[in-house]
Parts: C-alpha cells; sequence; structure tokens
C-alpha cells in the first residue's frame, strides 16, 4: 500500500476550522456592541420622556 502525504489536508482544515473561529468571535463582538448602542438608545429615550 503507497503511503500517501495528507499534511496539506490537515493544515487546511485548520485553518477553515481557526478561520471559522474567527468570524463567529467577530460576529459575537459586533453583536455585543450593537446590543450595547441599543441600550444607550433606549435609555436616552426613556430619560427623555420622564
Amino acid at each position: 500500500m503507497e503511503n500517501v502525504n495528507t499534511d496539506g489536508y490537515m493544515v487546511a482544515g485548520y485553518i477553515v476550522a481557526f478561520a471559522t473561529m474567527g468570524i463567529y468571535l467577530l460576529s459575537m463582538y459586533l453583536r455585543s456592541r450593537n446590543l450595547k448602542r441599543d441600550l444607550e438608545t433606549y435609555e436616552s429615550m426613556d430619560r427623555e420622556k420622564k
């Protein structure tokens, strides 16, 4: 049986996995930032209402 070098596939798999995790973390950061901004907007609207 012939030995096939699959190192490239392993490296590609790690790159895809880490890129996916990075995109997910970026998405979570942006969502958190937008939620904080929305909360500040709602709080200022509430203060103006009173």
